[in-house]
């Protein structure tokens, strides 16, 4: 099993994060090492592959997971399981992982050690066209209480500019700073508007890290929808604060 760690969350000794790539020689699914209930594989061989990755973090079944719908939906998560429908989760819990679920849209995990409380954010186009991570901050600074300034962020691997295509009633809906003409077509860049969002709310640059892998190219590592259609899986990324 290979797992992605964060250098920023790494320098966090009350952090647990990591990320699953497809790699894994336990694993028998066709779709290498997926992690997800929805995409047609054997959902008792994910079950018992998800149990494996979350022992490896050391988390076992303190796992929340959700239901992810392309929307701009935030729960407050206490305990864990299926959280049922929303893409963005908070939890002030210690020892619950927060589970974010990827194969091309951008996954924006964030932890404020002052207040001890965590995000994870799935933004896919949809998601960020509807503001889901700017809402997000929101109901951490307003709700929680937290300090964008002392916020740490990593954002996970998701599809470049260069090879997310999209047609014009996709790019109508961001700012053209965003967007680069391809004939017809444009190119969208979902981490860049993200990365500013959070700049936005003056998160500091040094707390950022923004990955520059691209699910689209690394094949042999990452899950991508955009290239393998129904044959992708899905990864998944887990931050936790330890107890």
């Amino acid at each position: 099993m290979v797992i992605l760690k964060s250098l920023l969350f790494n320098g966090s000794p009350n952090i647990i994060f990591g990320m699953a790539s497809k790699i894994d020689d336990e694993s028998k699914s066709p779709f290498g090492f997926n992690l997800s209930l929805t995409v047609g594989d054997d959902n008792q061989r994910v079950q018992m592959d998800r149990q494996r990755f979350f022992q490896s973090l050391t988390l076992s079944n303190r796992v929340a997971t959700q239901h992810q719908v392309h929307g701009d939906k935030i729960i407050f998560v206490d305990k864990p399981g299926d959280q049922g429908e929303s893409d963005a989760m908070i939890t002030d819990k210690l020892n619950l992982g927060l589970a974010i679920s990827t194969a091309d849209c951008a996954s924006i995990f964030l932890y404020e050690p002052k207040r001890k409380i965590i995000a994870g954010v799935h933004s896919g186009w949809r998601g960020t066209s509807l503001k889901i991570l700017e809402k997000t901050m929101l109901m951490l600074e307003e709700d929680c209480k937290a300090d964008p300034k002392e916020i740490i962020v990593y954002l996970g691997p998701s599809i470049s500019q260069k090879n997310y295509e999209v047609g014009e009633e996709v790019a109508r809906n961001f700012d053209e700073k965003y967007l680069l003409p391809d004939g017809e077509k444009f190119l969208l860049d979902v981490a860049k508007i993200n990365y500013d969002i959070l700049r936005k709310f003056e998160v500091r640059k040094e707390n950022i890290q923004l990955s520059t892998l691209c699910s689209y190219e690394w094949n042999s590592l990452f899950h991508s929808f955009r290239r393998d259609g129904k044959c992708s899986g899905r990864t998944l990324g887990v931050l936790a604060m330890k107890g």
